[in-house]
Protein backbone atom coordinates (compact mmCIF):
# COMPACT_ATOMS: atom_id res chain seq x y z
CA UNK A 1 0.00 0.00 0.00
CA UNK A 2 1.73 3.28 -1.12
CA UNK A 3 -1.31 5.88 -0.59
CA UNK A 4 -1.28 8.76 1.42
CA UNK A 5 -3.57 10.17 3.67
CA UNK A 6 -4.71 13.24 0.91
CA UNK A 7 -4.88 10.73 -1.62
CA UNK A 8 -7.45 8.22 0.31
CA UNK A 9 -9.01 11.10 1.71
CA UNK A 10 -9.71 12.24 -2.13
CA UNK A 11 -10.68 9.00 -2.97
CA UNK A 12 -13.39 8.92 0.08
CA UNK A 13 -15.02 12.08 -1.10
CA UNK A 14 -14.87 11.06 -4.77
CA UNK A 15 -16.78 7.73 -3.91
CA UNK A 16 -14.16 5.84 -5.63
CA UNK A 17 -13.04 3.90 -2.66
CA UNK A 18 -15.20 3.42 1.00
CA UNK A 19 -13.42 3.51 4.36
CA UNK A 20 -13.97 -0.57 4.60
CA UNK A 21 -11.53 -1.13 1.44
CA UNK A 22 -8.80 0.91 3.38
CA UNK A 23 -9.33 -0.94 6.78
CA UNK A 24 -9.71 -4.35 5.28
CA UNK A 25 -6.06 -3.57 3.12
CA UNK A 26 -4.51 -2.37 6.30
CA UNK A 27 -5.67 -5.75 7.94
CA UNK A 28 -4.36 -7.72 5.06
CA UNK A 29 -0.98 -6.55 5.12
CA UNK A 30 -0.83 -6.67 9.49
CA UNK A 31 -1.87 -10.54 8.59
CA UNK A 32 1.07 -10.47 5.77
CA UNK A 33 3.15 -9.09 7.81
CA UNK A 34 2.94 -8.37 11.14
CA UNK A 35 4.20 -11.86 11.83
CA UNK A 36 7.39 -11.38 11.10
CA UNK A 37 7.97 -7.26 11.84
CA UNK A 38 6.09 -7.57 15.16
CA UNK A 39 4.63 -3.49 15.25
CA UNK A 40 1.56 -4.76 17.19
CA UNK A 41 0.65 -5.53 20.54
CA UNK A 42 -2.75 -5.76 19.60
CA UNK A 43 -5.31 -4.90 16.98
CA UNK A 44 -8.85 -3.42 17.19
CA UNK A 45 -11.66 -6.04 17.18
CA UNK A 46 -13.47 -6.90 13.73
CA UNK A 47 -17.04 -5.67 15.79
CA UNK A 48 -15.19 -2.66 16.59
CA UNK A 49 -13.55 -1.79 13.54
CA UNK A 50 -17.05 -3.18 11.29
CA UNK A 51 -19.46 0.01 13.74
CA UNK A 52 -16.89 2.14 12.76
CA UNK A 53 -16.57 1.64 9.21
CA UNK A 54 -20.06 1.04 8.88
CA UNK A 55 -20.75 4.97 10.72
CA UNK A 56 -17.96 6.22 7.86
CA UNK A 57 -19.45 4.93 4.94
CA UNK A 58 -22.58 5.87 5.88
CA UNK A 59 -21.96 9.42 6.32
CA UNK A 60 -20.17 9.11 2.88
CA UNK A 61 -23.20 7.82 0.90
CA UNK A 62 -24.96 10.98 2.28
CA UNK A 63 -22.14 13.64 1.07
CA UNK A 64 -20.94 14.20 5.01
CA UNK A 65 -17.79 14.34 6.65
CA UNK A 66 -16.79 15.08 10.24
CA UNK A 67 -13.09 16.23 9.40
CA UNK A 68 -9.90 15.48 7.32
CA UNK A 69 -9.06 12.38 8.37
CA UNK A 70 -12.80 10.75 8.22
CA UNK A 71 -12.07 7.08 7.39
CA UNK A 72 -8.71 7.19 8.04
CA UNK A 73 -6.90 3.79 9.63
CA UNK A 74 -4.37 5.24 12.26
CA UNK A 75 -2.01 3.32 14.73
CA UNK A 76 -1.24 4.48 18.10
CA UNK A 77 1.35 3.55 20.63
CA UNK A 78 0.83 1.11 22.98
CA UNK A 79 1.65 4.47 25.78
CA UNK A 80 -1.67 5.98 24.75
CA UNK A 81 -4.49 5.79 26.89
CA UNK A 82 -7.26 4.16 24.79
CA UNK A 83 -10.46 3.03 26.42
CA UNK A 84 -11.04 -0.01 23.43
CA UNK A 85 -8.07 -1.93 23.77
CA UNK A 86 -5.72 -2.35 26.34
CA UNK A 87 -2.62 0.04 27.47
CA UNK A 88 0.50 -1.92 28.31
CA UNK A 89 2.92 0.32 27.97
CA UNK A 90 4.96 -3.04 26.12
CA UNK A 91 5.49 -3.90 29.95
CA UNK A 92 4.41 -7.05 32.93
CA UNK A 93 3.97 -4.49 34.90
CA UNK A 94 0.34 -3.02 33.10
CA UNK A 95 -0.27 -6.22 30.88
CA UNK A 96 -3.89 -6.30 30.38
CA UNK A 97 -4.50 -2.63 32.07
CA UNK A 98 -7.65 -1.24 30.33
CA UNK A 99 -7.74 2.87 30.70
CA UNK A 100 -11.06 4.47 31.30
CA UNK A 101 -10.74 7.00 28.74
CA UNK A 102 -8.95 8.32 25.87
CA UNK A 103 -5.80 10.31 25.64
CA UNK A 104 -6.34 13.84 24.36
CA UNK A 105 -4.70 13.37 21.19
CA UNK A 106 -6.75 9.70 20.57
CA UNK A 107 -10.08 12.38 20.66
CA UNK A 108 -9.06 14.76 18.51
CA UNK A 109 -8.03 12.33 15.88
CA UNK A 110 -11.63 10.28 16.12
CA UNK A 111 -13.57 13.65 16.18
CA UNK A 112 -11.52 14.22 13.16
CA UNK A 113 -13.03 10.63 12.13
CA UNK A 114 -10.00 8.58 12.15
CA UNK A 115 -10.38 5.05 12.94
CA UNK A 116 -7.98 3.46 15.51
CA UNK A 117 -6.47 -0.16 13.75
CA UNK A 118 -4.58 -1.33 16.75
CA UNK A 119 -1.87 -0.51 19.46
CA UNK A 120 1.38 -0.45 18.12
CA UNK A 121 4.83 -2.76 20.04
CA UNK A 122 7.11 -0.45 21.79
CA UNK A 123 10.61 -0.56 24.36
CA UNK A 124 8.76 -1.62 27.59
CA UNK A 125 7.58 2.15 29.24
CA UNK A 126 9.71 3.69 26.26
CA UNK A 127 13.07 3.05 27.62
CA UNK A 128 15.21 1.57 25.15
CA UNK A 129 17.42 2.02 21.80
CA UNK A 130 16.47 -0.60 19.54
CA UNK A 131 13.13 -2.12 20.30
CA UNK A 132 11.21 -5.09 19.95
CA UNK A 133 10.03 -4.14 16.24
CA UNK A 134 12.15 -5.73 13.20
CA UNK A 135 12.82 -2.84 10.26
CA UNK A 136 10.35 -4.32 7.33
CA UNK A 137 12.88 -2.64 4.75
CA UNK A 138 13.93 -5.66 3.86
CA UNK A 139 11.03 -8.03 3.94
CA UNK A 140 8.97 -5.47 1.74
CA UNK A 141 11.50 -5.05 -0.93
CA UNK A 142 13.03 -8.81 -0.85
CA UNK A 143 10.16 -11.21 0.24
CA UNK A 144 12.49 -13.87 0.04
CA UNK A 145 14.83 -12.63 2.42
CA UNK A 146 12.86 -15.23 5.42
CA UNK A 147 11.66 -17.93 3.68
CA UNK A 148 13.33 -20.15 5.60
CA UNK A 149 13.30 -18.44 9.57
CA UNK A 150 16.08 -20.20 10.91
CA UNK A 151 19.01 -18.68 12.79
CA UNK A 152 20.78 -17.40 10.07
CA UNK A 153 18.01 -15.71 8.81
CA UNK A 154 16.85 -13.76 11.75
CA UNK A 155 20.62 -12.53 12.18
CA UNK A 156 20.12 -10.62 8.89
CA UNK A 157 16.86 -8.32 10.02
CA UNK A 158 17.80 -5.23 11.28
CA UNK A 159 15.96 -3.40 13.82
CA UNK A 160 12.87 -0.89 13.52
CA UNK A 161 14.48 1.37 16.70
CA UNK A 162 12.97 2.39 19.59
CA UNK A 163 11.26 3.49 21.01
CA UNK A 164 8.32 4.42 18.90
CA UNK A 165 9.81 1.05 16.49
CA UNK A 166 6.11 -0.14 16.31
CA UNK A 167 4.83 2.88 14.49
CA UNK A 168 7.11 3.54 12.72
CA UNK A 169 7.32 0.04 11.21
CA UNK A 170 3.89 -0.12 10.85
CA UNK A 171 3.50 2.83 8.34
CA UNK A 172 6.55 1.60 6.38
CA UNK A 173 4.92 -1.30 6.06
CA UNK A 174 1.24 -0.27 5.36
CA UNK A 175 -0.28 -1.33 7.77
CA UNK A 176 -1.87 1.78 8.53
CA UNK A 177 -1.86 5.27 7.09
CA UNK A 178 -0.30 7.18 10.13
CA UNK A 179 0.57 6.33 14.00
CA UNK A 180 1.10 8.04 16.44
CA UNK A 181 4.42 8.06 18.82
CA UNK A 182 6.27 9.48 21.69
CA UNK A 183 9.63 11.32 21.48
CA UNK A 184 11.39 11.85 24.65
CA UNK A 185 15.23 11.93 22.97
CA UNK A 186 14.60 10.89 19.46
CA UNK A 187 11.65 7.92 19.70
CA UNK A 188 10.02 9.27 16.93
CA UNK A 189 12.77 10.47 14.73
CA UNK A 190 15.07 7.48 15.03
CA UNK A 191 12.71 4.91 13.75
CA UNK A 192 11.28 7.25 11.25
CA UNK A 193 14.87 7.25 9.81
CA UNK A 194 15.74 3.27 10.10
CA UNK A 195 12.36 2.60 8.33
CA UNK A 196 11.96 5.48 5.74
CA UNK A 197 9.14 7.30 6.75
CA UNK A 198 8.48 10.48 7.84
CA UNK A 199 8.84 11.28 11.83
CA UNK A 200 7.70 14.55 13.19
CA UNK A 201 8.26 15.53 16.80
CA UNK A 202 6.71 19.13 17.23
CA UNK A 203 7.46 21.85 19.99
CA UNK A 204 7.23 20.81 23.81
CA UNK A 205 3.69 21.40 24.49
CA UNK A 206 2.01 21.88 21.18
CA UNK A 207 0.17 18.63 21.43
CA UNK A 208 -1.57 17.32 24.54
CA UNK A 209 0.35 14.92 27.21
CA UNK A 210 -3.09 13.93 28.83
CA UNK A 211 -3.48 10.14 28.84
CA UNK A 212 -0.06 9.39 27.12
CA UNK A 213 1.96 7.83 29.71
CA UNK A 214 4.65 9.39 31.21
CA UNK A 215 8.48 8.44 31.01
CA UNK A 216 9.93 11.72 31.59
CA UNK A 217 7.80 14.63 31.69
CA UNK A 218 9.56 17.31 31.14
CA UNK A 219 10.99 15.87 27.50
CA UNK A 220 7.91 13.59 26.35
CA UNK A 221 6.49 14.74 23.14
CA UNK A 222 3.42 13.49 20.84
CA UNK A 223 5.40 12.49 17.80
CA UNK A 224 3.94 11.72 14.16
CA UNK A 225 4.94 9.21 11.60
CA UNK A 226 3.86 9.18 8.24
CA UNK A 227 4.50 8.24 4.44
CA UNK A 228 4.70 11.96 3.91
CA UNK A 229 5.60 15.33 4.88
CA UNK A 230 1.73 16.32 3.77
CA UNK A 231 0.05 13.87 5.53
CA UNK A 232 2.27 14.69 8.99
CA UNK A 233 1.16 18.09 8.74
CA UNK A 234 -2.82 16.96 8.49
CA UNK A 235 -2.12 14.86 11.63
CA UNK A 236 -0.57 17.54 13.44
CA UNK A 237 -3.13 20.11 12.26
CA UNK A 238 -5.86 18.17 14.26
CA UNK A 239 -3.89 17.43 17.51
CA UNK A 240 -1.78 20.51 18.38
CA UNK A 241 -5.03 22.09 20.21
CA UNK A 242 -4.81 23.83 23.53
CA UNK A 243 -5.77 21.62 26.39
CA UNK A 244 -6.97 22.70 29.77
CA UNK A 245 -6.24 19.15 31.13
CA UNK A 246 -2.31 18.91 30.72
CA UNK A 247 -0.87 21.35 32.81
CA UNK A 248 2.29 21.51 30.20
CA UNK A 249 0.27 22.16 27.16
CA UNK A 250 1.30 25.59 25.31
CA UNK A 251 -1.18 28.36 26.62
CA UNK A 252 -3.24 30.14 24.44
CA UNK A 253 -1.57 33.41 25.49
CA UNK A 254 1.54 31.86 24.15
CA UNK A 255 0.11 30.58 21.05
CA UNK A 256 -1.06 34.12 20.21
CA UNK A 257 2.53 35.16 21.12
CA UNK A 258 3.90 32.88 18.50
CA UNK A 259 1.01 33.51 15.82
CA UNK A 260 2.38 36.82 15.72
CA UNK A 261 5.59 35.83 14.64
CA UNK A 262 6.60 35.66 11.10
CA UNK A 263 7.99 32.15 9.76
CA UNK A 264 9.12 31.49 5.97
CA UNK A 265 6.57 31.12 3.30
CA UNK A 266 7.79 30.67 -0.27
CA UNK A 267 6.53 33.36 -2.56
CA UNK A 268 4.69 30.90 -4.31
CA UNK A 269 3.55 27.78 -2.95
CA UNK A 270 3.68 25.63 -6.42
CA UNK A 271 7.17 26.12 -6.50
CA UNK A 272 10.86 25.05 -4.85
CA UNK A 273 11.89 28.60 -4.40
CA UNK A 274 13.67 28.85 -1.59
CA UNK A 275 15.32 32.36 -1.71
CA UNK A 276 15.50 34.16 1.44
CA UNK A 277 15.80 31.37 3.58
CA UNK A 278 18.91 30.75 5.81
CA UNK A 279 19.73 26.91 6.49
CA UNK A 280 21.73 26.60 9.39
CA UNK A 281 24.86 24.12 9.33
CA UNK A 282 26.22 23.08 12.87
CA UNK A 283 30.15 23.27 13.10
CA UNK A 284 31.88 19.75 12.33
CA UNK A 285 33.06 19.55 15.79
CA UNK A 286 29.73 19.42 17.09
CA UNK A 287 27.42 17.39 14.52
CA UNK A 288 30.61 15.33 12.88
CA UNK A 289 30.81 12.42 15.55
CA UNK A 290 33.38 9.69 15.41
CA UNK A 291 30.47 7.58 15.29
CA UNK A 292 29.25 8.94 11.95
CA UNK A 293 28.83 6.95 9.02
CA UNK A 294 30.42 7.89 5.78
CA UNK A 295 27.37 7.28 3.61
CA UNK A 296 24.94 9.25 6.16
CA UNK A 297 27.92 12.15 5.96
CA UNK A 298 27.20 12.29 1.99
CA UNK A 299 23.70 12.65 1.95
CA UNK A 300 23.43 15.03 4.37
CA UNK A 301 25.63 17.14 2.47
CA UNK A 302 23.84 16.24 -0.64
CA UNK A 303 20.77 17.27 1.17
CA UNK A 304 22.65 20.88 1.86
CA UNK A 305 23.45 20.89 -1.63
CA UNK A 306 19.35 20.51 -2.86
CA UNK A 307 18.67 23.12 -0.49
CA UNK A 308 21.04 25.83 -1.57
CA UNK A 309 20.14 24.45 -5.32
CA UNK A 310 16.56 25.78 -4.48
CA UNK A 311 17.77 29.22 -3.32
CA UNK A 312 18.51 29.35 0.20
CA UNK A 313 21.46 30.59 1.72
CA UNK A 314 23.87 28.07 3.73
CA UNK A 315 25.04 29.38 6.79
CA UNK A 316 27.91 27.89 9.12
CA UNK A 317 26.56 27.74 12.80
CA UNK A 318 27.72 27.09 16.24
CA UNK A 319 26.02 25.03 18.92
CA UNK A 320 29.39 24.68 21.57
CA UNK A 321 26.97 22.99 24.36
CA UNK A 322 25.49 20.31 21.69
CA UNK A 323 28.68 18.19 22.88
CA UNK A 324 27.37 17.94 26.27
CA UNK A 325 23.60 17.28 25.26
CA UNK A 326 23.45 13.04 25.57
CA UNK A 327 25.15 13.50 29.15
CA UNK A 328 22.75 15.64 30.44
CA UNK A 329 20.12 13.94 28.59
CA UNK A 330 20.57 10.76 30.71
CA UNK A 331 21.16 12.40 33.90
CA UNK A 332 17.62 14.50 33.55
CA UNK A 333 15.31 11.59 31.19
CA UNK A 334 16.44 8.65 34.15
CA UNK A 335 15.64 10.71 37.11
CA UNK A 336 12.27 11.84 36.22
CA UNK A 337 11.82 8.00 34.94
CA UNK A 338 13.09 6.99 38.50
CA UNK A 339 10.21 9.13 40.19
CA UNK A 340 7.38 7.94 37.31
CA UNK A 341 7.77 4.92 37.93
CA UNK A 342 7.35 4.93 41.46
CA UNK A 343 3.93 4.47 41.28
CA UNK A 344 3.81 0.97 40.28
CA UNK A 345 4.30 -0.64 43.19
CA UNK A 346 0.84 -3.35 42.91
CA UNK A 347 -1.70 -1.62 44.65
CA UNK A 348 -3.24 0.29 42.84
CA UNK A 349 -3.42 -1.31 39.46
CA UNK A 350 -0.90 -2.95 37.21
CA UNK A 351 1.25 -6.09 38.08
CA UNK A 352 1.44 -7.84 41.46
CA UNK A 353 3.58 -10.63 42.51
CA UNK A 354 2.05 -13.70 43.44
CA UNK A 355 4.81 -14.21 46.20
CA UNK A 356 4.28 -13.79 49.80
CA UNK A 357 4.24 -10.46 51.15
CA UNK A 358 7.69 -9.23 52.31
CA UNK A 359 7.89 -8.96 56.20
CA UNK A 360 10.49 -6.45 55.97
CA UNK A 361 8.35 -3.14 55.45
CA UNK A 362 11.51 -1.52 53.76
CA UNK A 363 11.21 -4.14 51.04
CA UNK A 364 7.10 -4.24 50.85
CA UNK A 365 6.97 -3.80 47.18
CA UNK A 366 10.16 -5.60 46.04
CA UNK A 367 8.83 -8.91 44.66
CA UNK A 368 6.26 -5.99 42.44
CA UNK A 369 9.17 -4.46 40.83
CA UNK A 370 10.54 -7.77 39.28
CA UNK A 371 7.47 -6.88 36.35
CA UNK A 372 9.84 -4.34 35.21
CA UNK A 373 12.36 -5.82 32.56
CA UNK A 374 16.11 -5.21 32.65
CA UNK A 375 16.76 -2.11 31.16
CA UNK A 376 14.11 -0.24 32.88
CA UNK A 377 15.67 -1.54 36.33
CA UNK A 378 18.35 0.02 35.43
CA UNK A 379 17.69 3.15 34.34
CA UNK A 380 15.40 3.30 37.57
CA UNK A 381 18.54 2.66 39.67
CA UNK A 382 20.36 5.71 37.43
CA UNK A 383 18.17 7.97 38.03
CA UNK A 384 17.50 7.08 42.09
CA UNK A 385 21.32 7.62 42.47
CA UNK A 386 21.36 10.77 40.26
CA UNK A 387 18.77 12.12 42.75
CA UNK A 388 19.87 11.13 46.07
CA UNK A 389 21.67 13.43 48.17
CA UNK A 390 25.22 13.29 47.17
CA UNK A 391 24.86 12.83 43.53
CA UNK A 392 21.69 15.82 43.08
CA UNK A 393 23.99 18.63 42.79
CA UNK A 394 26.90 16.99 40.84
CA UNK A 395 24.77 15.18 38.42
CA UNK A 396 20.95 16.80 38.20
CA UNK A 397 21.56 20.62 38.59
CA UNK A 398 24.62 20.43 36.14
CA UNK A 399 22.71 18.95 33.64
CA UNK A 400 19.92 21.32 34.21
CA UNK A 401 22.18 23.81 33.78
CA UNK A 402 23.88 22.31 30.30
CA UNK A 403 19.62 21.82 29.33
CA UNK A 404 19.52 25.97 30.19
CA UNK A 405 23.22 26.34 27.70
CA UNK A 406 21.36 24.48 24.78
CA UNK A 407 18.76 26.63 25.00
CA UNK A 408 20.60 29.39 24.73
CA UNK A 409 22.83 27.94 21.96
CA UNK A 410 19.72 27.41 20.03
CA UNK A 411 18.11 30.90 20.48
CA UNK A 412 21.04 32.84 19.55
CA UNK A 413 21.29 30.68 16.27
CA UNK A 414 17.49 31.08 15.32
CA UNK A 415 16.66 34.23 13.07
CA UNK A 416 13.10 34.08 15.06
CA UNK A 417 12.45 35.01 18.86
CA UNK A 418 11.29 32.19 21.00
CA UNK A 419 7.86 33.21 22.28
CA UNK A 420 8.40 31.82 25.66
CA UNK A 421 11.21 34.11 26.63
CA UNK A 422 8.34 37.10 25.58
CA UNK A 423 5.34 38.27 27.17
CA UNK A 424 4.20 41.27 25.04
CA UNK A 425 4.12 41.42 21.58
CA UNK A 426 6.47 44.23 20.91
CA UNK A 427 9.06 43.16 22.65
CA UNK A 428 9.89 40.46 19.68
CA UNK A 429 12.92 41.07 17.68
CA UNK A 430 13.77 39.23 14.92
CA UNK A 431 17.45 38.54 14.37
CA UNK A 432 18.47 39.20 10.77
CA UNK A 433 21.87 37.46 10.84
CA UNK A 434 20.34 34.46 12.49
CA UNK A 435 18.99 31.40 10.58
CA UNK A 436 15.44 29.64 9.70
CA UNK A 437 16.29 26.13 10.12
CA UNK A 438 18.95 23.89 10.71
CA UNK A 439 19.69 20.78 8.34
CA UNK A 440 21.72 17.62 10.89
CA UNK A 441 21.73 13.81 10.03
CA UNK A 442 19.03 11.99 12.19
CA UNK A 443 20.74 8.64 12.78
CA UNK A 444 24.81 7.71 13.11
CA UNK A 445 24.31 5.10 11.10
CA UNK A 446 21.47 3.06 9.52
CA UNK A 447 19.60 0.63 11.34
CA UNK A 448 21.59 -1.80 13.52
CA UNK A 449 21.91 -5.47 12.73
CA UNK A 450 19.83 -7.65 15.07
CA UNK A 451 23.02 -9.45 16.10
CA UNK A 452 24.75 -6.35 17.29
CA UNK A 453 22.01 -5.35 19.17
CA UNK A 454 20.17 -7.48 22.56
CA UNK A 455 19.95 -11.36 22.31
CA UNK A 456 16.15 -10.60 23.44
CA UNK A 457 15.92 -7.46 21.17
CA UNK A 458 14.50 -5.64 23.57
CA UNK A 459 17.34 -3.94 25.73
CA UNK A 460 20.96 -4.39 25.03
CA UNK A 461 23.61 -6.91 24.85
CA UNK A 462 25.31 -9.12 27.48
CA UNK A 463 28.75 -6.71 28.22
CA UNK A 464 28.29 -4.01 30.99
CA UNK A 465 29.42 -1.33 28.63
CA UNK A 466 27.02 -2.05 25.97
CA UNK A 467 23.98 -0.41 27.48
CA UNK A 468 26.10 2.85 27.70
CA UNK A 469 27.73 2.51 23.47
CA UNK A 470 24.23 1.68 22.74
CA UNK A 471 22.98 5.60 24.15
CA UNK A 472 25.25 7.35 21.24
CA UNK A 473 22.78 6.57 19.14
CA UNK A 474 20.55 9.56 20.35
CA UNK A 475 23.31 11.74 20.03
CA UNK A 476 22.23 13.54 17.02
CA UNK A 477 18.46 13.96 18.80
CA UNK A 478 18.53 14.74 21.80
CA UNK A 479 19.37 18.25 21.42
CA UNK A 480 16.21 19.46 20.09
CA UNK A 481 14.53 17.26 23.34
CA UNK A 482 16.23 19.48 25.48
CA UNK A 483 15.30 22.65 24.19
CA UNK A 484 12.07 21.50 23.72
CA UNK A 485 11.93 22.79 20.05
CA UNK A 486 9.93 21.14 16.45
CA UNK A 487 12.15 18.92 14.68
CA UNK A 488 11.44 16.18 11.71
CA UNK A 489 13.32 13.22 10.03
CA UNK A 490 12.67 13.48 6.67
CA UNK A 491 13.50 9.62 4.35
CA UNK A 492 16.38 11.32 2.27
CA UNK A 493 17.62 7.98 0.10
CA UNK A 494 19.74 4.72 1.10
CA UNK A 495 22.83 3.56 1.78
CA UNK A 496 24.78 2.36 -0.86
CA UNK A 497 26.25 -0.09 1.44
CA UNK A 498 23.34 -2.10 2.70
CA UNK A 499 20.47 -0.58 1.15
CA UNK A 500 18.64 0.66 4.08
CA UNK A 501 17.05 4.22 4.31
CA UNK A 502 18.79 7.27 5.93
CA UNK A 503 17.01 10.42 7.37
CA UNK A 504 17.99 14.03 8.06
CA UNK A 505 16.71 16.04 10.38
CA UNK A 506 15.54 19.72 10.31
CA UNK A 507 15.12 21.85 13.88
CA UNK A 508 13.43 25.28 14.01
CA UNK A 509 12.80 28.07 16.78
CA UNK A 510 10.43 26.82 19.23
CA UNK A 511 6.61 27.10 17.57
CA UNK A 512 7.73 27.47 14.06
CA UNK A 513 6.50 24.27 12.45
CA UNK A 514 5.29 26.09 9.93
CA UNK A 515 8.41 26.90 8.79
CA UNK A 516 9.92 23.39 9.22
CA UNK A 517 7.11 21.51 7.15
CA UNK A 518 7.52 24.01 4.38
CA UNK A 519 11.73 23.55 3.94
CA UNK A 520 10.73 19.30 4.92
CA UNK A 521 8.19 19.53 1.98
CA UNK A 522 10.69 20.67 -0.55
CA UNK A 523 13.46 18.75 1.11
CA UNK A 524 11.42 15.22 0.61
CA UNK A 525 10.96 16.75 -2.87
CA UNK A 526 14.84 16.66 -3.43
CA UNK A 527 14.54 13.54 -2.40
CA UNK A 528 12.08 11.99 -4.86
CA UNK A 529 14.25 13.57 -7.86
CA UNK A 530 17.09 12.02 -7.24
Amino acid sequence: MSRTITEAANLLRQKKISTAALVKECLSRISKYDAKVNAFIEVQNEKELLDKVLEADDRFAKGSFIGSLDGIPIAYKDLFCTSTLPTTCGSLMLKNFKSPFNASVVNFLEEAGAIMIGKTNMDEFGMGVFGPVYNPHSILFDENHLENDNNKNIKKRRVAGGSSGGSAAAVAAGMCFAALGSDTGGSVRLPASYCGVVGFKPSYGRCSRWGLVAYANSLDTVGILTRTVNDAKLIYDVISKYDENDSTSMSPKIRSINSSLPSFLKSDSNTDDLRGLRVGVPKASEYYVSELNDPIIELWKKGIYYLRSQGASIVPVSCPSTRHALSAYYVLALSEASSNLARYDGVRYGYRSEKESNENDNLLYADTREGFGKEVKRRIMLGTYTLTAGSYENYFLQAQKIRRMIQSDFDRVFKRPNPLHFIKKDTLKIDDDGVDVLITPVAISTAPKIENCSETNVSVGNNSNDFVNAYVNDVLTVPASLAGIPSISVPYGVSPTDGYPIGLQLMTQYGDEDTLLEVAKVLEKGANQK
